[in-house]
């Protein structure tokens, strides 16, 4: 099989933190799905006075389509590519979706952050270390077609870079993900100006694959066509290995690398 991603997209994935894959799974497959979590939300696509909340969310789904659109040779290809050949656990289906209506309330879930995957023993919440203790990738999975008016997720350009430092003198234990973004804050690191902004749009089936420190955050809904995507993570199969003797690092951990650097 063709390499799903050229080698100047693997570049810019260690530098921008994010590469779009267009058709990453069919289209075929996203209007099943939609058509099914249509249903799960219990509102009706053609009458939007039944759209009275800015965002609800649906629990995960692996059966039948979802699995199908985890899990395409496209896809496989890239995770190779990024994370590299078995080091990412194969998805059977997808995490929550955030579908997101046009309302002219604040969804109140707007803030820049980083995603975090686990809790230290006797902690609670989510957190992040710096080899990305469960987290391989962030994927962002479009289940409708998204223009810039229709929430779609907005990118900090570069913001993966700015969060290793921030996270080495942690360690394994790592850091609270809020905390780190109150930190990150007051060191003007969340929503640096140095960083431009990209906008998550596509069309249905096409996946955004995310480095795991990328800084992104959700925006109000302002087109008229409810926005349909899933945000699982990519499970590694271990944690980042920054200590390659003979240098064979990951896109990923080259990453981590160029923000230590």
């Amino acid at each position: 099989m063709t390499a799903a991603l050229t080698a100047d997209q693997v570049e810019r994935f260690i530098t921008d933190g994010f590469v779009h894959l267009p058709a990453a799974f069919p289209r075929s497959v996203a209007d099943e799905c939609r058509a099914f979590l249509w249903r799960e939300t219990g509102l009706d696509p053609d009458d939007p006075t039944t759209w009275t909340q800015p965002v609800i969310r649906l629990n995960g789904y692996g059966h039948g389509p979802f699995q199908q659109a985890a899990g395409t040779p496209r896809l496989h290809s890239a995770f190779d590519q990024i994370v590299g050949a078995g080091r990412w656990v194969p998805r059977s289906g997808l995490g929550t979706f955030p579908i997101r209506f046009p309302h002219a309330d604040d969804p109140g879930d707007a803030g820049w952050h980083m995603d975090a995957s686990y809790a230290p023993e006797g902690e609670q919440g989510f957190w992040l270390n710096l080899r990305s203790r469960g987290r391989a990738l962030l994927m962002l999975f479009l289940f409708s077609d998204i223009g810039a008016d229709d929430a779609p997720t907005r990118i900090k350009v570069g913001s993966h870079l700015d969060v290793p430092p921030f996270l080495a003198p942690t360690g394994e234990r790592g850091m609270n993900m809020f905390d780190l973004c109150t930190t990150m804050d007051a060191a003007g690191k969340l929503d640096s100006p140095d960083r431009p902004l990209a906008l998550a749009t596509g069309q249905a089936g096409d996946v955004y694959l995310c480095h795991p420190f990328l800084i992104h955050g959700a925006q109000p809904h302002r087109g008229t066509v409810p926005r349909f995507i899933a945000q699982p993570p990519l499970l590694p199969t271990a944690p980042l290995d920054l200590d390659h003797p003979d240098g064979a690092h990951s896109p990923v951990e080259r990453a981590v690398l160029l923000g230590l650097a």
